[in-house]
């Protein structure tokens, strides 16, 4: 069974930084493509980046240049790097199995303000 457990979202001035983490349990992490997904109040999810078992790398648009995803198959751990934050990128992160959001866990608050 696919577990995954979201952590270190916290409540950050603009500009800020933070690092998200997602501890993968139940399946064959590193074989597998992972991504992060967002859902900001009122709306529904967002993609925002992705990263293969060959460690290639795809942004949103929204993100590009600000985060980096990253992976640790040793740890069997999915990171995002956010630099840079903006209010806009208030929301409820995940990280997912594909750019959906499927298995994805309960995820971590991510808030921007001052």
């Amino acid at each position: 069974e696919v577990q995954l457990v979201e952590s270190g979202g916290a409540l950050v001035q603009p500009g800020g930084s933070l690092r998200l983490s997602c501890a993968a349990s139940g399946f064959t992490f590193g074989r597998y493509a992972m991504s992060w997904v967002r859902q900001a109040p009122g709306k529904g999810l967002e993609w925002v980046s992705s990263i293969n078992s060959g460690y290639a790398t795809t942004y949103a648009d929204s993100v590009k240049g600000r985060f980096a995803i990253s992976r640790d198959n040793a740890k069997n751990t999915l990171y995002l790097e956010m630099n840079s934050l903006k209010p806009e990128d208030t929301a409820v992160y995940y990280c997912a199995i594909d750019t959906r959001g499927t298995g994805r866990g309960q995820g971590t608050q991510v808030t921007v303000s001052s």
